[in-house]
Parts: C-alpha cells; structure tokens; sequence
C-alpha cells in the first residue's frame, strides 16, 4: 500500500531533496521502517527506544497519531504521514 511521507526542510537532505516520497506500510511503523530502509538516517531523527521523540509530530491524515494508536495507527493505500518537528520560539 502505497503511503505518502511529507519530508520537512530538515529532514530533506535524508531523502535527496524531495518533499514528499511514498513507501509501503500498515502502520505508521511500517511506514517508518521502510522511510528508514530507502533514506537511511531518518528513523533515527523520529524514534528513540520510547517510541516517537517528542520534539516530532506526526500526522496521519491530518490527525496526530498522539491521539490514535500512535506507531500502531493503522495506515492504508492513498494516506499521508506528515512529519512536522517541533519548533521552539519566542
């Protein structure tokens, strides 16, 4: 199943300057896995051995997976996972 991965500008240099790329998946995990397995280095800037950092969200379909089954969401064929880190400002 098809997935489409939306890449922010500092992740970008990972996956050869593309913004978007898709990859196979069930779960967010799975999509993660196989991000991992075609742009080395990225799952790393998502997960530690807690799951997902907490300096990165990360949408399914405009929903925060927070909020769903978070690396367990489901994903299917035509969804897209947007990867958004977090900012500090003031």
């Amino acid at each position: 199943m098809p997935i489409t991965v939306r890449i922010p500008t500092p992740m970008r240099s990972l996956t050869g300057g593309k913004d978007e790329v898709s990859v196979q998946g069930g779960s967010v995990a799975e999509v993660i896995d196989a991000l991992e397995s075609q742009h080395p280095g990225v799952k790393e800037r998502l997960c530690d051995e807690q799951g997902v950092r907490r300096y990165v969200n990360l949408y399914a379909n405009e929903e925060d997976i927070r909020f769903l089954d978070n690396l367990a969401t489901p994903l299917k064929e035509g969804d897209t996972l947007t990867i958004v880190p977090a900012l500090a400002g003031g």
